[in-house]
């Protein structure tokens, strides 16, 4: 009878069939029962009890909050307390002082029938247990879990089972109340929520729209577009993952959002469209320009010039985007580099061919010295006159610059022979020479004039007097020592 009872237990859970078959070990004598090919099985009993409501899935309970103590299964030497059963099969529990009738179990023994409906109980007890367990991991919101107690109030309420009915009754209501009031508090922190998504969605709006109302002829578009599809993504990240707004305010919200939007988009393509004409123009410009220096190449160094005025007009032709600049630039330089390798090639010929004529003029240099040392000023003129011609014999000299070393160190001796002329010159002018007779003569008799007063006024014991005429005689004699007398 255990084996033929373990059969029939299969039809619920398995984790209630192990307690059912260990209330069934404990309270019945076990017996030795072969059950062979064909021994006939009984068929499961009709019980008019309600339908069994799926137990919900388990919920991992937080190992921080204590779970509440599970209700043990009620053991068959209890099942006579809750339940009893009648000759014939008919199964009622207590409720109180009073008796139920909860079904039927008219094929089986009367210890078998209470263990069918202790299994109803046990089945019942599980589902309250596993809600309170999910209600204080806080796995799950007190809306959904209202609702499954709510319907297990009402399975309750007539339940088909054998077993303290009312005490399941008692923890369902604590449960109910512990769940209205957390579903108060979630609803405040769900209208809190609310408010902020609504609150953070309008700040986006507010931002696309304050880019919108900008002056979009004097953007940054690469920058502006960056930052426009930052905002996007904020939106449908915020859409995706936040609260769940209403309908009228989602579409007034997104209905903002999307012209701003839709204004920039507008602006954007029209500047690119624009971009890419002023692109075009610069771009069939400068292509010419390439194919006018690409034709220089022939002229070699004569070609220069030519080139440069290309550059200038290069400068001014625009930017024909990245890509395309890049490109036509590299064509443009490559033209420019063969007149320039030309005229490299032309300056090294020229400096090897004027190795000869430095050191000649180098040599000029060396003779030139002797300017310097020459008194007589006419023959110094002479033979620095002799040498400049020589130094235009030579010719010219490349590279520039050494010829402009060469010509300033003879600058220099140039320099130094004209600065003696002109002070000989300045010395034997004839008209400068009769200012300064004349002036010398005048000073000679302020001088002797002078002496003759000094004379007078030491003689007479005048020692202011004769300080004053001393004074004036030493600047005359000053004044005629600077004319040469």
């Amino acid at each position: 009878m255990v084996v033929k009872a373990a059969e029939r237990v299969m039809v619920g859970s398995g984790i209630r069939l192990g307690i059912v078959l260990s209330t069934l070990t404990r309270t019945r004598p076990r017996k030795e029962h072969t059950v062979s090919a064909e021994e006939p099985t009984k068929p499961t009993p009709p019980v008019p009890a309600p339908p069994a409501v799926p137990a919900p899935p388990r919920v991992p309970v937080r190992p921080a909050v204590p779970a509440p103590p599970a209700a043990a299964p009620v053991a068959a030497s209890d099942s006579a307390d809750w339940g009893r059963v009648a000759d014939d099969g008919t199964v009622e529990v207590r409720e109180g002082d009073q008796w139920r009738v909860v079904g039927q179990y008219p094929d089986g023994t009367a210890d078998e029938a209470l263990a069918y409906f202790v299994r109803k109980f046990d089945d019942v007890a599980f589902r309250v247990l596993t809600l309170e367990q999910r209600h204080q991991g806080g796995g799950a919101s007190a809306s959904e879990l209202s609702a499954q107690a709510d319907q297990l109030v009402q399975e309750l309420s007539d339940a088909a089972a054998v077993g303290d009915l009312e005490s399941l009754r008692a923890r369902l209501t604590v449960l109910t109340a512990e769940l209205a009031e957390a579903r108060e508090q979630e609803a405040a922190k769900a209208k809190e929520a609310l408010e902020a998504a609504v609150a953070e969605r309008t700040a986006l709006v507010e931002r696309m729209e304050a880019l919108a109302a900008q002056d979009l002829t004097k953007v940054h578009w690469k920058q502006l577009t960056t930052e426009v599809g930052d905002l996007f993504e904020a939106w449908q990240t915020h859409q995706q993952t936040g609260p769940r707004l209403s309908k009228g305010v989602s579409q007034q919200l997104w209905k903002r959002f999307r012209d701003a939007r839709a204004v920039i988009d507008k602006q954007r393509r029209a500047f690119y469209a624009e971009l890419d004409e002023t692109h075009k123009s610069a771009r069939d410009q400068k292509t010419r320009l390439v194919e006018r220096a690409e034709a220089l190449a022939p002229r070699g160094v004569d070609g220069i010039p030519a080139y440069r005025d290309l550059l200038a007009e290069w400068k001014s032709a625009g930017r024909a985007g990245r890509k395309a600049d890049d490109a036509l630039w590299a064509r443009f330089k490559a033209a420019g580099d063969a007149l320039y390798a030309a005229r490299a090639e032309q300056a090294a010929a020229d400096e090897a061919e004027s190795a000869p004529k430095i050191e000649a003029r180098q040599a000029l240099l060396e003779e030139a010295k002797a300017v310097a040392d020459e008194k007589d000023i006419k023959r110094a003129r002479a033979l620095l006159t002799k040498i400049q011609r020589q130094w235009d014999e030579v010719g010219r000299i490349f590279p520039r610059d050494k010829e402009r070393a060469l010509d300033d160190k003879l600058r220099v001796i140039e320099q130094a022979l004209k600065s003696r002329e002109e002070v000989d010159w300045k010395r034997n002018n004839p008209e400068t020479k009769a200012r300064a007779g004349a002036m010398s003569r005048q000073l000679e008799e302020a001088i002797e004039k002078l002496e003759a007063e000094v004379a007078a006024a030491e003689k007479a014991g005048d020692k202011k007097a004769a300080a004053a005429a001393s004074e004036a005689l030493e600047a005359r004699r000053a004044w005629l020592s600077a004319l040469g007398g």
